[in-house]
């Protein structure tokens, strides 16, 4: 096993058989994000990009929580660092342009990475925090916890993606009602609702989430990476986008060195032995 540095205990990297497990370490708060959890959960993101070894990403919290979202115990102040003099607020463009920002440098570079996430769910995922796990390809959750949009409860509309992936995950009316409402969705209706893709007992959450990254991993990696442009275009785009990216993909696929292996491996009646 491989630490990986991220320059904070709040957040914590390791990299074994291909599988890159990023834990969001604040127990404590439920791994509420922060001004140091947040951006080094980007940070780490930039990283694992670009390293070969990592061929897919399990992301989970510590503890019996996922991530309660944003830290409300700092939200609606305007104070300095080290308790200067308060700041003059930002102008509202001024605070769209940053939280734009924020926002594509997280769940935006969570959807597009041409690596597969995994998203394991101890526990509740709140907030910015189901936006979060929402942004992760696929989510695995312990089968006695829930999710919960929250925002209304704070008074808030909502960021970091949530009604885009509720409303295609769920469709709109639903997503309406569970964005309006804010009210808890345990784990058997996630599952019915198409939210999560397993529910496990929380003492095999772990050990399950892992294989599932594993079995990513270890698999076909150009080619999983193009399935998962492929989907996301289809969502965003007509037919005929989605026919040509498909027909770069498999293209570009059959190219590869594990097409080539999995031909020899159907061949000779044995399991593919990808990236070797």
């Amino acid at each position: 096993m491989t630490k990986i540095e991220t320059g904070t205990n709040e957040l914590l990297c390791d990299l074994e058989d291909g599988v890159a497990t990023v834990t969001l370490n604040k127990p404590a708060k439920r791994n509420a994000l922060g001004d140091i959890l947040t951006p080094a959960l980007r940070s780490i993101l930039l990283t694992l990009e670009a390293d070969e070894r990592c061929g897919a990403i399990l992301l989970t919290g510590a503890g019996r929580a996922f991530c309660a979202g944003g830290d409300v115990s700092g939200m609606g102040s305007n104070r300095g660092k080290n308790d200067e003099a308060p700041k003059a607020p930002p102008t509202v463009d001024e605070a769209v342009a940053t939280l734009i920002e924020k926002q594509e440098s997280l769940t935006l570079r969570m959807a597009e990475l041409d690596k597969p996430i995994v998203a394991a769910l101890p526990g509740p995922a709140a907030g910015a925090g189901l936006s979060i796990a929402l942004a992760a390809d696929l989510r695995i959750m312990a089968d006695d916890t829930f999710v919960t949009t929250a925002f209304r409860r704070i008074g808030l509309s909502g960021d970091y993606g949530s009604s885009w992936f509720l409303t295609r995950l769920v469709g709109p009316a639903v997503a309406k009602e569970l964005l309006m409402t804010g009210r808890r969705i345990p784990a058997e209706e996630c599952l019915q609702l198409g939210i999560v893709n397993r529910i496990v007992p929380f003492d095999d959450l772990a050990a399950e989430a892992r294989r599932l990254a594993l079995e990513l991993a270890n698999g076909p990696r150009a080619a999983l990476g193009y399935m998962k442009r492929n989907v996301n275009r289809a969502v965003l785009g007509s037919l005929r986008e989605s026919l040509a990216i498909e027909a770069e993909g498999m293209v570009r696929s059959v190219r590869t060195a594990d097409h080539k292996e999995a031909v020899r491996a159907f061949m000779e009646k044995r399991e593919p032995r990808f990236g070797q």
